[in-house]
C-alpha cells in the first residue's frame, strides 16, 4: 500500500482495506514522522502551563513561550480568580469526583444547581437541562436517545463531528452550509415519510466562525412541522446583547425546541448541556446511556456557576474581546489575507493548499506563535487553513507580534489574497 504522505490527511489512514489494524498504525506511524520532520507537528504538543493569552510549551524538551490562539477560552474564566474560588471550595466540600453515574447514586445537589443555573440563563424557566461530562456527549448521547431508525436528522453540513455521531443510528440527511432552498427541499419532500424530523445547526460555526441564518431557518422548521436543535458553543459569552449568543440575537431564546452547548469554551470548565422541554430532559436522563453508564462532572464544576454569572456581572470581558477581535482582525485583512466570513472570535487565515498551510504553521510555531493548521476533513481539501480563536486575555503587544509575523510569512510565501 502506498499513500502519498505530502498530500495526505489524516482522514486517509482512517480505514486502508487491505491492511489489518496494526499494518495501518505502522503505516500512520510513518506517516506521523513524516509530519514531525517537516516541521508540521502542531499537534498534541505538549504544554507546561495554564490556557491564556501566553502559553508554555514543551518542544523537543525544550519548554518556550509561545503567544497563544488554540484555545476556546473566550472570556479567559479558567484563569479568574472567583471561578478558581468555586471549584476549589466544590473539591474542598465534595472531593475530587462523584464514583457513579447520575442514575445510580453520581447525581448531586451542584449538578442540579448548575442544571437550573444554565436553563435560567437562557431565560427557559419552563424547560430543563441535562448536564453531561462534556459537550460533545451532550449533543452524541442526546442524539444517539431521540432519534432512530423511524427518523430523520437534516443536518448542515459544517455542524460539529458529535451531531454526526450522534445521528449514526438514524436516517439523516444533509444541506450546504446555510443554503435554506437546500433545505427546504429536504422538508418538503420528507414531509410526512417519518416519524421525527429535526433540523440541527450550530449558532457560529467551528471553522469558518459565521453564524447560522437562524432565524430563516426556524420559519422553515415551523412551516414544515419539524423540530430545530441548536448547539451554540462558540456563540454563548460572546454574541448577543447580555452575552446568550445567536439566538439571542434573533430572538429565539424560547422558542427553539433543543439547545445544547459546552462548559469547556466561555465558561472555562469542563462539560455539556442539553436545554428542552422538561418531558424530552426527562426522557434523556433515563434513556441517554452516557446518562445511564457514565459517571459524572467532578465537582470542581462548582466553578462553572460562577461562570454563568460573570456573564453578566463582569460584561467587561466580552468588550475586551470584541475590542481585540475587531483590531486583529483589521490588521490581518489590512495584509491582504483572506480570514473569510468570520463574525465572532474564531478568526481564519485562509491559505488552501495543504502543505503550505503546515508551513504557515511551522513558520508562526518558529516564531512564537502557536496556532493550528486545520486541514481535510475538518474543511475541505482545498480549503485548509489556520485557524486561530481570539480571547480577552490577548493583549495588543499579542497582536501585533502575530501580525508581523504573519506579514513575514506573506513577504515570503505570497499567500495573502489574489
Amino acid at each position: 500500500m502506498s499513500i502519498n504522505f505530502t498530500t495526505a490527511t489524516i482522514k486517509d489512514f482512517e480505514n486502508i482495506p487491505e491492511c489489518n489494524m496494526a499494518q495501518r498504525a505502522e503505516i500512520f506511524y510513518e506517516y506521523l514522522d513524516f509530519v514531525e520532520s517537516n516541521g508540521h507537528m502542531n499537534y498534541r504538543l505538549k504544554n507546561t502551563s495554564g490556557t491564556n493569552a501566553i502559553l508554555n510549551v514543551n518542544i523537543a524538551n525544550q519548554n518556550r513561550e509561545f503567544v497563544s490562539f488554540v484555545s476556546s477560552d473566550y472570556l479567559g474564566f479558567t484563569q479568574h480568580p472567583k471561578v478558581k474560588k468555586a471549584a476549589i471550595e466544590g473539591i474542598e466540600k465534595y472531593g475530587t469526583g462523584t464514583g457513579a453515574t447520575p442514575l445510580i447514586g453520581g447525581y448531586f445537589d451542584y449538578h442540579n444547581a448548575l442544571e437550573k443555573r444554565i436553563s435560567s440563563f437562557f431565560h427557559r424557566t419552563e424547560d430543563e437541562a441535562v448536564v453531561f461530562t462534556t459537550g460533545y456527549t451532550a449533543n452524541s448521547a442526546t442524539l444517539q436517545c431521540l432519534m432512530q431508525k423511524e427518523d430523520l436528522a437534516i443536518l448542515d453540513m459544517a455542524v460539529h463531528a458529535s451531531v454526526y455521531e450522534g445521528c449514526a443510528f438514524t436516517n439523516k440527511k444533509t444541506f450546504p452550509h446555510n443554503n435554506l432552498d437546500a433545505l427546504e427541499h429536504i422538508l418538503k419532500t420528507s414531509e410526512n415519510l417519518y416519524r421525527t424530523k429535526l433540523v440541527i445547526v450550530d449558532g457560529v460555526y467551528s471553522q469558518d466562525g459565521d453564524t447560522s441564518h437562524i432565524n430563516e431557518i426556524y420559519n422553515l422548521v415551523k412551516k414544515y412541522n419539524a423540530f430545530l436543535m441548536v448547539d451554540d458553543v462558540h456563540g454563548v459569552g460572546i454574541l448577543g446583547e447580555t452575552g446568550r449568543g445567536t439566538l439571542e440575537q434573533a430572538d429565539l431564546l424560547d422558542k427553539v425546541d433543543i439547545i445544547t452547548g459546552t462548559f469547556s469554551k466561555t465558561f472555562g470548565n469542563l462539560g455539556g448541556y442539553v436545554i428542552t422541554d422538561k418531558k424530552i430532559a426527562a426522557f434523556v436522563r433515563f434513556q441517554s446511556r452516557q446518562q445511564i453508564f457514565s459517571a459524572t462532572a467532578p465537582p470542581s464544576s462548582a466553578g462553572i456557576v460562577k461562570a454563568i454569572d460573570l456573564i453578566d456581572e463582569e460584561p467587561i470581558w466580552r468588550q475586551k474581546l470584541w475590542d481585540n477581535i475587531n483590531y486583529f482582525k483589521n490588521g490581518l485583512d489590512s495584509l491582504g489575507l483572506d480570514t473569510g466570513i468570520t463574525c465572532s472570535a474564531i478568526v481564519p487565515v485562509k491559505i488552501g493548499d495543504p502543505y503550505m498551510t503546515g508551513d504557515v504553521g511551522r513558520i508562526l510555531i518558529e516564531k512564537g506563535i502557536y496556532t493550528n493548521p486545520i486541514l481535510y476533513p475538518a474543511v475541505p481539501r482545498k480549503d485548509a487553513r489556520i485557524r486561530m480563536s481570539v480571547t480577552a486575555r490577548h493583549e495588543k503587544e499579542h497582536l501585533d507580534k502575530t501580525l508581523n509575523a504573519f506579514d513575514d510569512i506573506n513577504k515570503k510565501l505570497h499567500i495573502a489574497k489574489k
